[in-house]
């Protein structure tokens, strides 16, 4: 039996319909591998299907054991937040923002039901969840806090680099107090069960320091000493592969060259931007990606989650030329953490 994947749409006002509507119309193999639905709203599927000249067949559902997993058929929840004219693209609504974190909230349930064997997600608007009263910061957070989870991290890879985060969204003050030798092994563990979930036995994990040069034996600051390289002792007496702390400007080009299959970054940038600038192309002449290769997973969690390593993209929202290359990529990576989790 296929697996059942659940794709969360994401903000109605940005690209999320679309690039779920044209990765299920474009990349059939999908439903070679799994059963995807779709959790959102009829009325942007509709019009995504329109604009982006996709030609599937809508199919509503109300239960992921009745969809079709048909090649050109789109089994969707309809959770019946927009009706036609009640949002438009490319702006912060309050609407939108509540459409698209109940679709993730439905998302959690069917997955903690057991009903769905992974949920991807499409991109949500922060501003716009606030906007309608849920008080999150992202996805992250959404799907720890109602799967009860204390203790998980954000891994993002692309073809080519694998980055796991200690501090994510917050400030960089908040985020270097919150770097203690606790959070940083937490996150070694995390680091060698998310690598396990993609098939990984034993896995090099490179843990890059905070302070340039990792603070020259203490001379640029202290987090080294009394926070990174104690957790890195620790995890090795656990007998996990770990290695550091390796300098914040050399670690990634380490592990992109083979050395290491996983980085622990200390904070949101640090793993972020070399991460989407191993995996996203921007061509300036037509002012489109070429490429949007990444994966963002949360680890930890008692279910799968993994999505779109991009926002909602609202410059382009409506206008048929958003890239679905990571929603696919998304797509892959949690059916193979779903495998390797559950059989």
């Amino acid at each position: 039996m296929k697996p059942v994947i659940g794709i969360t749409m994401g903000d109605p006002a940005g690209i999320g319909g679309e690039i779920a509507v044209k990765a299920l119309a474009l990349h059939r193999d999908i439903y070679e591998k799994c059963v995807p639905v779709v959790i959102g709203d009829r009325q942007a599927l509709l019009e995504a299907n329109e604009f982006s000249g996709t030609r599937l067949t809508l199919h509503k559902i109300d239960d992921v054991s009745r969809a079709s997993g048909e090649p050109g058929t789109l089994d969707y929840i309809d959770m019946a937040y927009l009706a036609p004219g009640s949002f438009v693209y490319k702006k912060v609504q309050k609407l939108c923002g509540e459409a698209s974190f109940q679709y993730v909230v439905r998302g959690i349930e069917l997955a903690m039901e057991k009903k769905l064997h992974a949920v991807v997600t499409g991109p949500i608007n922060k501003e716009a969840i606030n906007e309608a009263g849920h008080h999150y910061s992202g996805h992250t957070e959404i799907f720890a806090d109602y799967t009860h989870t204390k203790d998980y991290a954000m891994l993002l890879m692309s073809a080519s680099l694998r980055v796991i985060h200690v501090t994510t969204h917050c400030s960089m003050r908040d985020a270097c107090d919150r770097i203690t030798k606790e959070r940083v092994l937490t996150v070694i563990r995390l680091a060698r069960e998310g690598l396990g979930l993609l098939g990984f036995s034993s896995p090099r994990i490179g843990v890059a320091g905070l302070n340039a040069h990792c603070s020259e034996n203490g001379l640029f600051g202290w987090e080294e000493e009394r926070a990174i390289i104690p957790a890195i002792l620790a995890a090795k007496a656990e007998g996990i592969d770990a290695d550091g702390p390796v300098p914040p400007d050399t670690v990634f080009v380490k592990a992109q060259a083979g050395q290491y299959d996983v980085v622990v970054a200390m904070y949101h940038d640090q793993g972020h931007i070399p991460l989407k600038l191993s995996g996203f192309k921007l061509d300036l002449a037509t002012n489109r990606y070429s490429s949007v290769s990444g994966v963002n997973c949360t680890i930890g969690l008692p279910i799968i989650r993994s999505s779109v390593d991009h926002g909602t993209a609202f410059g382009k929202a409506g206008e048929g030329r958003a890239n679905e290359e990571s929603l696919v990529d998304a797509i892959d990576v949690g059916l193979i953490m779903a495998k390797n989790k559950f059989s």
